[in-house]
């Protein structure tokens, strides 16, 4: 598979499937600007798919997706994964794995979805706390040399592994995302995940975490206000616990899928 449209906007996507599907897909969302569903294919998602059905798909202005010159409100990506779902053959709900923003957006699924999800994921995600769009916009909008460093720091273990021929693609991609399209003020637009919008998140929810990382109070506030989370915080880890520690990541996915297959 390679492309469809979904709510209105043509997404690439990727589907792995295991000789033998037993139990729930699962939905893979990949974090903001520079990433893409590469990061989960090269990394995650073969693994799972020897398991479950494994859903990739590159976020709208992402990767090879339609870069739609607006409508990038959270919501807007939580409606593009609902229509994905729909243009897909008929399946129940799905276990859900959401990194950095990606994990906003999972939560936001379950929030606004909740018969959809199986279970869910979070890899170092945004929990969508008061004022978190603007903090987000604040960052998009730095430019020049302050800006390639905050991608820098924020990428450099992802970006590590490509050639620099594709650092400079990604960047353009990323370059065009935030300066030709509405992204900035959409999440600057974008409401915060109400507490009570994630108390109300009935499902079971694995939250791994970098002990390093600049989330890490957002877990704590996750683990407060979920009520069926088990948080796991790796030592020697920041916010790129994905690339730093792969395989616990990996091993920890797959366990947890066998184990809610049912």
């Amino acid at each position: 598979m390679a492309d469809l449209i979904a709510n209105g906007v043509r997404l690439h996507v990727q589907v792995l499937r295991p000789a033998a599907p037993a139990g729930p897909a699962v939905l893979f969302l990949h974090g903001l600007v520079m990433d893409n569903l590469s990061s989960f294919y090269f990394t995650l998602a073969p693994s799972v798919a020897r398991t479950a059905e494994a859903v990739l798909f590159d976020l709208r202005g992402h990767g090879r997706s339609e870069r739609p010159p607006r409508g990038y409100a959270v919501s807007d990506f939580v409606g593009d994964a609902l229509g994905l779902l729909d243009a897909l053959p008929a399946r129940g709900p799905v276990h859900v794995v959401g990194n950095s923003f990606g994990g906003l957006l999972a939560l936001s699924l379950a929030a606004a979805a909740p018969g959809r999800v199986a279970s869910l994921v979070l890899l170092d995600a945004h929990r969508g706390p008061s004022g978190w769009g603007d903090a987000m916009a604040r960052t998009l909008s730095l430019r020049g040399e302050e800006r390639d460093e905050a991608i820098a720091r924020g990428f450099r273990h992802w970006l590590g592994r490509h050639s620099t021929r594709k650092r400079t693609r990604l960047a353009r991609i990323a370059q065009a995302l935030i300066e030709e399209t509405t992204l900035v003020e959409d999440l600057r637009a974008s409401p915060a995940l109400a507490e009570d919008a994630l108390r109300a998140i009935d499902r079971p929810v694995l939250a791994l975490y970098g002990a390093g990382s600049d989330l890490r109070p957002q877990a704590e506030e996750l683990a407060r206000l979920l009520p069926r989370v088990e948080l796991a915080v790796r030592a020697g880890c920041t916010h790129s616990i994905l690339w730093e520690e792969t395989a616990w990541v990996r091993d920890r996915i797959v366990a947890w899928i066998r184990e809610h297959e049912g």
